[in-house]
């Protein structure tokens, strides 16, 4: 098999929020960086229908062309946007070398950006997947999407402190919240399992998991069965909340960057800084509080002003 290399003063390694804003900044900084879009070209925001709460944009924007316009932005600075996977790293630096697409080609480069981004976990039903991809209803941030669901009911399925945390946000907004829990008792912080139960319009179905959701271009309901009596029941509903957690899209680097339990990239308080120099993380890769496209590309921004300013200070130019 043929392979290729080469050497960039600056790789960033995913392509959503994060990802961008890093390539604006960094391009304009001059450090020519060369992005790899990896999987999923624009992030989970491709998965995303309407984006109400992104600044810049007053009557909102579809998730798609949202990263269209940021993609746009940083070609228009001359990034180097390509396909291909970061299948291997090697970090033992100064000089750290990646592998793409299974070694066809190999990078080198004094900085790199980490934004990878993280995938939300999902429960693998036909109806749900075929609706998620219709943007009828279903979705797995309640911040970003319950705004559409005003007065409205919904159901959310999860049982710890995310899906806790985004039934109560829910409950502000709509008329009933279904909380969809498997067990018979939420693995919640106690504090948050008490606002849950102290929320009037949250229901609680326990012991039950979710059978189908009901509709055929937009969620009408949910068959939920209950697990310990077989029983089902059907609630009606318009929206469908995931809150079952998100895996961060870290595995390649877990040999040599510092990661926490759930996979997560620590990083410097207050900063992009990881345990390696010269290799910054931003966006969800390292963040399981907020999860939003305006702070992933706030991270961005400091991941690239600090690569450049690494840069600066060994004398790289």
């Amino acid at each position: 098999m043929a392979t290729t290399s080469e050497h960039v003063k600056c790789l960033i390694i995913g392509s959503g929020p994060a990802g961008y804003t890093a390539a604006v900044y960094a391009a304009r900084a001059d450090l020519k960086p060369l992005l790899y879009e990896g999987l999923q070209p624009g992030g989970q925001l491709m998965d995303t229908t309407d984006v109400d709460n992104f600044p810049g944009y007053p009557t909102g924007v579809h998730g798609p062309k949202m990263m269209e316009d940021l993609r746009n932005q940083a070609a228009r600075f001359e990034t180097d946007i390509r396909s291909g996977l970061v299948t291997s790293v090697d970090f033992t630096g100064p000089r750290h070398s990646v592998q793409i697409d299974d070694g066809k080609h190999t990078i080198t480069a004094d900085t790199i950006i980490i934004a990878t981004g993280a995938s939300a976990k999902w429960l693998g039903l036909p109806s749900e997947t075929r609706l998620r991809e219709a943007g009828g209803g279903v979705s797995a941030c309640a911040v970003c999407d319950g705004f559409f669901y005003r007065n409205q009911d919904v159901a959310i399925v999860g049982g710890g402190d995310t899906a806790a945390e985004e039934a109560t946000y829910l409950a502000k907004l709509c008329r009933k919240v279904y909380m969809i829990v498997r067990g018979d008792a939420m693995r919640a912080s106690k504090a948050m399992q008490h606002r849950v139960t102290q929320t009037t319009n949250i229901e609680v179905l326990w012991n039950s998991e979710t059978e189908e959701i009901l509709g055929d271009q937009a969620v009408t309901g949910v068959r939920v069965k209950n697990r310990k009596t077989g029983e089902t029941s059907e609630k009606s509903i318009t929206g469908f909340f995931v809150a079952i957690g998100h895996k961060p899209n870290t595995d390649v680097f877990k040999p040599w960057l510092t990661l926490d339990e759930q996979g997560y990239i620590i990083n410097q308080p207050g900063t992009a800084k990881t345990n390696i120099d010269g290799v910054f993380v931003a966006g969800d890769a390292a963040d399981k509080v907020y999860r939003q496209a305006v702070t992933a590309a706030g991270t961005g921004c400091m991941a690239a002003l600090e690569a450049e300013r690494y840069l600066a200070a060994r004398g790289i130019h």
